[in-house]
């Protein structure tokens, strides 16, 4: 992404380092998925407990969201977002630390609250950054996001396959988030930072000015995100147990749907930047029903890794079509508050994804019915959203 500016230039290492910062993040939120089975084994735990687990990375990550917004009102973004690196480096090394499946519960809680920190001040900051090119820089950010996702899945399993511990991540991610926190620290003393977030005085009002606009993001994306973290923490559990594809196999394939994500965040960025935002997210929350039934009824191990490619491309160009939506469109006096308000709400929504389909697996329903309601449900919402869209009852920006 080459400047356009000397205060472009002078953003550019800030940007970077947020880029970093952001990979670390979401890997501590998202290794759980391929840590399920190893979890289960070591502390003899069932599927509602481990399901618990990835819950409350989300959970947590959902918790601290408006009162960050409350905070942002009165702190300058780039500081909590270096709290968030220190909180991170924190609480991966307590969990390298954990005897029981209890103590993972809370470790994992407190990477979920330094995730939640971090991305309702740092997307804003991002988009305040550049602010003549918000898609491309949500789409290059979520990209870096993205990756530490697709990678996750790889890391693990080579760990495993070595037989080192399931602590190894955690003790790799709590020093590499220690060093990046303080290359943040430089960069973002060295960088010429906007005073955009100046106006945003008022967390309440914001929400109340663009409740529509909250509310539409909310129900797209925290609805959607129910389903979707329900899929994908037992994807590889529900490939070996319903597809009979090979374990080992089934953590490749999960690693093909977060790579997957990685294109769709960069390219889906930028055609946000061109595109109507409401048209845009319901192709893309249609898409994402369709491949999600094709999921269910496809046999064979390539049959499974072709729909998982397009699964994957399609859940993840949802989320920089909605923050792109949310922050190119929202006003300087009310973007933290607004979307810190969003975040909070859609979270807290999408969190309890992975400990329903752990209790529905426990309660004896099967995985395809699991997820063939859940498509079902969304296409209901889909229908709904594309009629009231026609209708012009849906706002298409900030009010």
């Amino acid at each position: 992404m080459a400047p356009t500016s000397d205060g472009d230039a002078r953003r550019l290492p800030l940007f970077g380092s947020l880029c970093a910062l952001v990979f670390l993040v979401n890997f501590g939120r998202v290794v759980f998925a391929p840590l399920v089975a190893p979890l289960q084994e070591f502390f003899a735990a069932s599927d509602a407990a481990v399901g618990l687990v990835a819950t409350l990375a989300w959970l947590g990550s959902a918790l601290p969201r408006l009162p960050t917004g409350y905070l942002l009102t009165r702190v300058a973004r780039h500081r909590v977002v270096l709290g968030t690196g220190a909180l991170l480096t924190v609480a991966s090394a307590l969990m390298t630390l954990a005897p029981t499946i209890e103590l993972v519960m809370v470790g994992a809680l407190l990477v979920g609250l330094a995730s939640g920190v971090y991305f309702v001040a740092a997307n804003p900051l991002v988009s305040e950054l550049f602010p003549d090119r918000v898609g491309r820089v949500i789409g290059v950010h979520g990209t870096a996001s993205q990756l530490a996702a697709a990678l996750a899945p790889l890391l693990v399993g080579r760990v495993l396959l070595v037989h080192y511990t399931w602590r190894a991540p955690f003790y790799l991610l709590s020093a590499a988030a220690a060093v990046v926190t303080l290359v943040l620290y430089v960069t973002a003393k060295r960088a010429d930072l906007p005073d955009a977030a100046g106006a945003d005085r008022d967390l309440l009002g914001g929400i109340r000015r663009q409740y529509r606009v909250v509310a539409l993001g909310v129900v797209i994306v925290g609805v959607t995100g129910l389903v979707w973290n329900g899929f994908f923490n037992f994807y590889p559990k529900y490939l070996v147990e319903t597809k009979g594809v090979p374990e080992r196999t089934a953590n490749v394939l999960l690693t093909v749907v977060f790579a997957a994500g990685v294109p769709a965040f960069w390219y889906t960025g930028r055609l946000a930047d061109r595109f109507r935002h409401v048209p845009l997210m319901l192709a893309v929350l249609g898409s994402f029903v369709v491949t999600l039934l094709a999921m269910t009824v496809v046999e064979g191990t390539l049959g499974v890794a072709v729909v998982s490619l397009f699964l994957g491309y399609v859940i993840h160009s949802l989320f920089p079509a909605i923050d792109t939506f949310l922050l190119d469109s929202l006003p300087d006096s009310d973007r933290g508050s607004a979307y810190a308000g969003y975040s909070a709400t859609m979270m807290i929504v999408q969190a309890f994804g992975s400990v329903v389909v752990g209790t529905l697996l426990g309660t004896g329903f099967a995985y395809d019915a699991i997820f063939r309601t859940a498509a079902a449900g969304l296409g209901v919402l889909v229908v709904g959203l594309v009629v009231l869209q026609r209708a012009g009852r849906l706002p298409q920006g900030a009010s």
